[in-house]
């Protein structure tokens, strides 16, 4: 069985903290990719379904980890 060792590192305190600031882009983008599945999903389900669940795909997993508000 291994042993697992852990080495602390005392945090530094004279460190600045990086202020959060809102981007209008990243909110926006965002309302715009749910208008687009919304227009999808509303003129035909069932042929827009995969363009729907691509879009939300995208807006669960890649624009969230990629596309940063804080850049």
């Amino acid at each position: 069985m291994a042993k697992v060792f852990t080495i602390t590192v005392p945090p530094d305190l004279g460190r600045k903290k990086r202020e959060r600031t809102d981007d209008p882009r990243y909110v926006d983008g965002q309302k715009k990719l749910v208008e687009a599945m919304k227009y999808l999903a509303k003129s035909d389900p069932v042929a827009n379904r995969a363009a729907v669940e691509l879009l939300s795909e995208h807006v669960r997993t890649k624009f969230r980890m990629s596309d940063s508000p804080l850049g």
